[in-house]
This record gives structure tokens, C-alpha cells and sequence, in this order.
């Protein structure tokens, strides 16, 4: 097998292969007479028919078979013996493929960069940290009251805070249209639920009061046939519900899953869960100043590849959530590409820390963070187990798991300083969100 290799710029590569046409037609020898010892041919018995008919009858399937088996074979041994990492699957361009000649095609592909990471003994991290006051806890409590409010209907007119439950009927143009009729349509006054025309006009109505309002439509509305439109609302008020907050109380407790030890008890596992966030928030800061480090102190030469391929998982995730139903439908990758590229780099600069400092999955981590993963499911113990028989989502928890193995080598390395922070500034807790 003859190799001759040359670079095309960057990354890229074009390897030139030819295995000779001995080595071709010994294979496709030997493969048809693997066949004729089995084949059933019309007038023969099986595995009787001649060769010569059998070569006539499969000779160019298998010849066909034969070459592009060769190709991926002898591209792997091309590759190990010019010491080559590819980063992707080659292009290959056929070169010579008549009958009795040599095999020869060329391959075009990127390789892995050769990848150095700096020591990160100079990087400089800020480590924020809170501490949790009773004022604290009050005001997770206060929030905990406004997430169980009480409603009692009223016969005044709807002010903010209130629920209200209003039907209407909605035209654009005269015309009614899909997803224009509402019945016992529920929302709470002022709070960004509905259509501000429609939020502020249904204010100061009382039940059984009638009122038509004109609305816009958003240009962003999911339903394309009614986004940047405008409309005209005929609304019937049915209910109005004064907003109450419950007293923190056993009853209270209760609701909370507190079923013993009343409001000490409470304000515990409300502690007990403030500082799981605090931890959780405080470890997603350093990890966010890590990776920004590696990013940013390491710049290195990214296949096109690796970022095509992170750049189509960004366009699908976002086609998901948009609810996209075909490709046609997904965001442009334009905007995904610079984020593709900082993926794909960190992957690379990760995988070099992993492969330069041997480290390997912590099993132990890898459970607890699975137990944390279950405990949000009905039956945890089912959810492990359908977790556990999954290789794709146990793959998710390890990679996870070892990003934070390298955060911590890092931080292990790094200049830490101490930022003191409050629980509202560091968490946002209490603070509206966009």
C-alpha cells in the first residue's frame, strides 16, 4: 500500500492511497468463492454452479463491496502509520477504479490539533460567598406565602393581584380565528400573563361585566397565523377573586411537607434548601471563571468539523424548544457559531487535561449525582434504574461528573480570592426576572 500525504491548509489534510490491484482481486477471489459454495442459481444445485458463472452473476456487487471495504480498511492503516488523529470521518475522492488497475482514492480530512494547556497557577479566581441571616429565611418564607395564596371572590372590580375568569371571543380583520375563542380563561391581574391590552382592560371590571378591547399580538407569538396582528376582543368577566396570602401556620407546615415539629421544623428545611442553592450557585460561578480561563488562555485551532457538529446539536436543541417540526424550521447556525466553536475547543482542551493528568470518572460522584438526579421523580428507585439501563443518559451524568473533576483540578491550582456577597445579591433571589 503506497501513501503519500500533503497539508491543504489549517487543519486539513489529503492522503493519497493505493493498494495494489493484486490485493484487490485476491479479496474479491476470495469472496466469491465463499459464495459459490452456497449460491443457488437457476439450473444448478446449490453451491454447484461454475465459477465462471458465479463471478459473471455477483462479480460486480462484490467488486463493489470489495473496494469500498478496502478503502475504510486501508484508510485506518494509513492513518495509523503516518500517526495521524483525524477529527472526522475523511471525504473520499476515488482516483483510479477501472478492473485490473491499483486502487487509488484520496482522502481529505482535519486532524486534531496538537494541544498544550497552560498551567493554570496564574489564573485568578474569585470564590463569592454568602452566609444565610434569619432575614433570609423570613423572606423565603414571605415567597413561600405568595406561592399558596388564598383567592375568595369579590363583587367589586378587578384590581391587580386579583384572579379573574373571563371568556371571549376574538376576531382579526371581522374575521374570527384558530385560537381566538376562550372560556373560563383564568389569569392573575397584573402579573404578565395575558396580552397587556388585555390585562389592563379588564381591570376595575366587576363579574358579569362586559367590555371589548383591541389587542397586538407580539411579532414572536407561536401562532404564526396571529403573531404581529391586531384584534379585537369581545371579554365577559365571570369571576373576580381577592388575593390573600395563608398564615404560616401547622396547616402551613403541612403543605410544605413539614408533617411534624410545625414552623422551627419549616424554617430548617428551608435553611437546608437555601444552602444547597448558595452551593449549587457558588460552584456553577467558579466553574463558569474555569472554563472562561481555559477558554481564553488557551486558544487553539478548531476542526470545522467538531464545530459543524456542535453548531447541528445547538440548531436541534433550539428546534425543540420552539417546537420546529422539520429542518426547515430550525434557527440559522449563524448565530450558534461562535458558541459551537467555544464548545468544541473546551471538549478538546478537557479531553488534554483528562489524557495529560490521568484522571478518571469518580464512580462514587457519579452516584451521588444520580441520587440527586432521582430525587426529583415520582419513584426515585424506578427512575435509577431506567437511568442505570440507560448507557446514553449514564454517559450524560460521567462527562458531567469529570468536567467537574477537571473545575476542581483547576481551582486546586488557581489563585482564589474571596468575594463576601448577600444571599439576595449572590442567589437574585427576590430580584424579576426578564
Amino acid at each position: 500500500m503506497q501513501v503519500s500525504l500533503s497539508a491543504t491548509g489549517g487543519l486539513e489534510r489529503r492522503m493519497e492511497v493505493a493498494v495494489p490491484a493484486s490485493e484487490v482481486a485476491a479479496e474479491i477471489e476470495q469472496r466469491l468463492k465463499q459464495i459459490s459454495r452456497t449460491a443457488r442459481l437457476k439450473g444448478f444445485r446449490p453451491g454447484k454452479a461454475p465459477f465462471a458463472v458465479v463471478r459473471k452473476q455477483f462479480g460486480e456487487q462484490v467488486r463493489a463491496e470489495v473496494v469500498s471495504d478496502l478503502m475504510r480498511s486501508s484508510f485506518a492503516k494509513a492513518i495509523t502509520q503516518e500517526k495521524l488523529q483525524p477529527a472526522a470521518g475523511p471525504r473520499i475522492e476515488p482516483l483510479a477504479m477501472p478492473p485490473d488497475n491499483d486502487l487509488k482514492y484520496a482522502a481529505v480530512f482535519e486532524v486534531l490539533p496538537e494541544i498544550k494547556v497552560k498551567s493554570p497557577y496564574d489564573t485568578a479566581i474569585e470564590r463569592p460567598s454568602a452566609e444565610i441571616t434569619e432575614q433570609d429565611v423570613d423572606a423565603m418564607i414571605e415567597s413561600m406565602r405568595r406561592q399558596r395564596p388564598n383567592f375568595t371572590a369579590v363583587e367589586r372590580g378587578a384590581i391587580e393581584t386579583d384572579r379573574v375568569t373571563l371568556d371571549y371571543d376574538g376576531k382579526i380583520d371581522g374575521q374570527p380565528f384558530e385560537g381566538g375563542e376562550g372560556r373560563d380563561h383564568v389569569l392573575i391581574v397584573g402579573s404578565g400573563q395575558a396580552l397587556p391590552e388585555l390585562d389592563a382592560g379588564v381591570r376595575g371590571l366587576k363579574a358579569g361585566e362586559h367590555k371589548e378591547l383591541s389587542v397586538v399580538f407580539p411579532a414572536t407569538h407561536p401562532n404564526k397565523t396571529v403573531a404581529g396582528k391586531a384584534a379585537e376582543l369581545d371579554v365577559t368577566l365571570k369571576r373576580v377573586e381577592e388575593q390573600t396570602l395563608p398564615t404560616v401556620d401547622e396547616e402551613f407546615c403541612r403543605s410544605y411537607g413539614v408533617e411534624e415539629g410545625g414552623i422551627p421544623e419549616l424554617r430548617a428545611e428551608v435553611r437546608k434548601s437555601m444552602d444547597r442553592e448558595l452551593a449549587g450557585v457558588v460552584r456553577n460561578r467558579l466553574r463558569v471563571q474555569v472554563l472562561d480561563a481555559l477558554y481564553r488562555d488557551n486558544a487553539i485551532e478548531v476542526p470545522r468539523a467538531l464545530i459543524d457538529e456542535q453548531v447541528q446539536q445547538l440548531q436541534f436543541d433550539a428546534g425543540r424548544r420552539m417546537g420546529a417540526r422539520d429542518v426547515s424550521q430550525l434557527p440559522p447556525r449563524e448565530q450558534f457559531e461562535d458558541t459551537a466553536r467555544r464548545r468544541a475547543a473546551l471538549g478538546l482542551l478537557m479531553g488534554q487535561i483528562v489524557q495529560g493528568e490521568g484522571l478518571k470518572v469518580d464512580r462514587e460522584r457519579v452516584l451521588a449525582r444520580l441520587n440527586d438526579l432521582v430525587l426529583s421523580y415520582p419513584n426515585p428507585e424506578e427512575a435509577r434504574k431506567a437511568y442505570l439501563q440507560n448507557a446514553d443518559a449514564m454517559k450524560q451524568i460521567e462527562s458531567a461528573v469529570l468536567e467537574d473533576q477537571i473545575v476542581d483540578w483547576a481551582l486546586e491550582r488557581a489563585r482564589i480570592t474571596e468575594r463576601p456577597m448577600s444571599f439576595k445579591d449572590l442567589t437574585g433571589f427576590g430580584q424579576p426576572t426578564a
